[in-house]
């Protein structure tokens, strides 16, 4: 089981290749693994940057919160790039999102999957009701259909963020199919009330709620 924390801050739009060097820097010249850290992906969407941060033990269990050996000096080298997201913005843990569902069937998971990252604005206290929905639609076959293995929902401030862990084949053949499965339809509509595109304006469809990777980084020890 992997365990991801997903942090959320505003990125001036076009800066991906310089954050991304940044940490393709220090993930090299540090060892992030040292503090359990197993892998990291750096995503962005319009104005947001997402950094998906994997470990491989809960850091409440482990008691390893940091995951960034030169967390300063990154902070630093991406300041003028990467800013707080929340209105409530006082400490750098408050760029960090709160995740209120997590769904995994039984059994272990396949070797090769694939992670989505989604994204969009939730209602304010809206949380209860979209994990709810998710959970009707998790004991049903829906997950099994579209071979998904994992999905984790955050929040923080307006954001929303839903991470879709699938196998890989299953991702590749089901991407531009969603749209026909009835169960994926009656999803789309009961969250209608609590989830809205990030920017409603540009948005045509379920692929344009995809944050984009720019830089991915795994542990190879």
């Amino acid at each position: 089981m992997v365990f991801r924390n997903v942090i959320v801050c505003h990125m001036v739009p076009g800066s991906e290749q310089i954050v991304g060097d940044v940490f393709g820097h220090y993930d090299q010249a540090t060892r992030p693994q040292d503090l359990g850290v197993i892998g990291r992906y750096l995503l962005s969407h319009h104005d947001l940057y997402l950094h998906v941060i994997e470990r491989e033990q809960d850091p409440r269990i482990s008691g390893q919160t940091r995951g960034l050996p030169a967390f300063q000096k990154i902070a630093e080298e991406i300041g003028p790039y990467v800013t707080p997201y929340p209105r409530y913005w006082k400490n750098p843990s408050d760029s960090v999102a709160k995740e209120f569902y997590h769904w995994a069937p039984e059994g272990e998971p396949p070797a090769d999957t694939t992670l989505t990252v989604i994204v969009g604005r939730i209602k304010p206290g809206a949380e209860p009701d979209v994990a709810r929905v998710f959970a009707e639609s998790d004991a049903g076959s829906l997950p099994a259909d579209l071979g998904v293995t994992g999905r984790w929902l955050y929040s923080i401030d307006d954001v929303y963020v839903h991470l879709l862990e699938q196998e890989t084949s299953a991702a590749e053949a089901t991407r531009d199919r969603h749209g026909d499965k009835p169960a994926f339809g009656k999803v789309m509509q009961d969250l209608g009330p609590y989830i809205e595109p990030y920017r409603p304006e540009k948005w045509q469809g379920p692929q344009d709620s995809l944050a984009t990777v720019f830089y991915r980084w795994q542990a190879q020890d």
